[in-house]
C-alpha cells in the first residue's frame, strides 16, 4: 500500500527517493528538538544520508519487512511512521515514528498511527501482535499508544543509548482482537 489517505489534510505516502530533500530539511529544523529522544540525529547530515534512510526503507518493503512512510499533513512532510521489521513467524513487527515539533498538538500521530494499524498491520498484513516503546520520560511520545487502546506491558531498564546517558523505555502490546474491540467501542 503505496498511500494511505486518512483525510484532505493527512495521508501517508511511502517514503519515496525524491522526499529526500524535504525528509532531510524537516530533521535539521528539528535536529535539537529530534535529539532528546531518537539517537539517530548525529548520523543525518545531507541529503544523502536521507536518501540512504529512504533507500533502507524500500529495500525493507522489497523483503516484506514494513513500509517507511512520510506523514504528509497540507502538502507537507511532517515525520515519518515505520515498522522496525515484522517476525512473519509470530505474526508481529514494532512501529516507530516522530513528528516535526511544529506538526504537534493537531493529533496527526495519533491519526497516523491509527490508519497504519487498521489498514496495513491488522488489515493487510493480518499480524497478531505489534508493540511501540518510548522512553520512559517521552510522555507525548508515550500518550499516543495509550490514548488507542495499547496496554503498558513493562519497563525495560536502559534499553537505549541516548548520546551519552541510558534511557529506559516503557513498552505498549496491542493484540488484533484488541485492536478490534477498541475500534468497535469507538464507533458506539
Amino acid at each position: 500500500m503505496n498511500t494511505i489517505e486518512i483525510s484532505a489534510d493527512l495521508m501517508l505516502i511511502q517514503c519515496r527517493i525524491e522526499d529526500a530533500s524535504a525528509l532531510f530539511h524537516l530533521t535539521d529544523r528539528n535536529r535539537e528538538f529530534l535529539k532528546e529522544f531518537l539517537p539517530w540525529l548525529d548520523t543525518v547530515r545531507g541529503v544523502e544520508d536521507s536518501r540512504q534512510f529512504i533507500r533502507f526503507g524500500m529495500e525493507q518493503a522489497k523483503n516484506k519487512q514494513g513500509f517507511h512512510y512520510g506523514i504528509w499533513y497540507q502538502g507537507n512532510l511532517a515525520g515519518t511512521i515505520a515498522v522496525h521489521g515484522i517476525k512473519w513467524a509470530h505474526c508481529k513487527t514494532t512501529i516507530g515514528y516522530w513528528l516535526g515539533s511544529e506538526y504537534q498538538g493537531k493529533g496527526i500521530m495519533t491519526k497516523a498511527i491509527e490508519a497504519y494499524l487498521d489498514r496495513v498491520i491488522f488489515g493487510e498484513w493480518n499480524l497478531h501482535r505489534v508493540e511501540i516503546a518510548a522512553a520512559t520520560i517521552n510522555l507525548k511520545s508515550r500518550a499516543i499508544p495509550e490514548r488507542l487502546g495499547f496496554q503498558l506491558e513493562g519497563i525495560i531498564r536502559e534499553n537505549e543509548w541516548l548520546y551519552d546517558h541510558y534511557v529506559d523505555h516503557a513498552v505498549y502490546g496491542m493484540l488484533q482482537h484488541e485492536w478490534k474491540r477498541v475500534k468497535q467501542s469507538r464507533l458506539i
